[in-house]
């Protein structure tokens, strides 16, 4: 049996819970995964110790996890506030080429920004940071910084990318205006459709108008991760439990500009990783080849220009 076949059985074998035909992409780029060492001296800054998914999240365990799946890549993104876990980070996933790149995390508009990004961005394996609803930052508050905007700038030169984080009707406003500032930046938004949206009828309506005007960018692109949720206790494995939100985001920014993420481990909270992975595997097949080719895989190159680390990530 050739390596393609036994990935197809084992594939479908670890998403057999649920019924119906499954596509199988050949090769996935999951484009949201954390890495952290909970054994590391001194500890993690996330997750907390009494946090059900503390324990060691580091490339092998997650190749072991993903693979079967199809999986031939992974972009890790930030889960610590510290610089110097940026450096860990690269060291860290330079042994590792399942890794394909890394979203790590700087503050625009302090004072070591620019020598920062220079230093990391030496690094092919550095593609970009992450700013949003996270470590209690504003993205709101910080655009109000003409450092803040002119490090942003700087992001953009390199050709890096900026990922958020957590997505409200406030943020969202805020990367419009970002985008808006600084077009040629590549914006991915993170956890879509998972949003935290208030009763607020006005604040919803302009929280999709704004979707719909980031759209208008071609550098903005939406991230289909942190899916999943619990309803009643067991978590929701139908695909059309979440169809009309992720068709509202597949209309708005199209075929394009759509990426899968995983959130592993932080999905472990909610859903196993066939559990994810099953319920927006069935949400794509109702799409032609082509376009769950550019979910899965290439518009994550589009996104984060990442370099292939071996033949199979080509």
């Amino acid at each position: 049996m050739d390596r393609r076949s036994a990935l197809k059985l084992s594939w479908g074998a670890a998403l057999s819970f649920a019924a119906g035909p499954l596509p199988f992409p050949q090769r996935i780029i999951d484009t949201h995964i954390h890495l952290f060492d909970t054994g590391r001296p001194g500890g993690v800054p996330w997750p907390d110790k009494t946090d059900s998914i503390y324990r060691p999240a580091l490339p092998d365990r997650y190749a072991d996890l993903a693979k079967p799946f199809g999986v031939v890549g992974a972009i890790a993104v930030e889960a610590s506030p510290l610089r110097s876990d940026n450096d860990w980070i690269l060291q860290l996933i330079d042994k590792n080429p399942i890794i394909v790149g890394f979203v790590g995390d700087l503050v625009p508009g302090g004072d070591m920004f620019a020598a920062d990004l220079e230093r990391l961005h030496a690094n092919p394996l550095f593609l970009g940071i992450r700013c949003g609803n996270l470590w209690n930052r504003d993205l709101s508050a910080d655009l109000r910084n003409p450092a803040f905007i002119a490090d942003l700038r700087r992001l953009a030169a390199a050709n890096l990318v900026m990922d958020s984080a957590n997505p409200d009707p406030k943020l969202i406003e805020a990367i419009l205006r970002v985008s808006q500032q600084i077009p040629d930046l590549r914006i991915v938004i993170d956890h879509l459709p998972h949003a935290a949206l208030p009763n607020d009828t006005d604040a919803v309506r302009g929280f999709w108008a704004n979707l719909k005007a980031l759209s208008g960018n071609p550098c903005v692109f939406v991230k289909l991760s942190e899916i999943p949720v619990q309803v009643n206790g067991p978590v929701d494995t139908n695909a059309s439990h979440y169809r009309h939100r992720l068709d509202a985001i597949w209309e708005i920014f199209g075929e394009d500009r759509v990426l899968f993420g995983s959130d592993w481990p932080n999905s472990d909270h909610v859903a196993s990783f066939a559990q994810t992975f099953g319920i927006v595997s069935r949400y794509v097949a109702t799409k032609d080849l082509a376009a769950r080719d550019k979910f899965f895989r290439k518009n994550s190159i589009d996104a984060y220009r990442w370099r292939p680390r071996n033949v199979e990530q080509e």
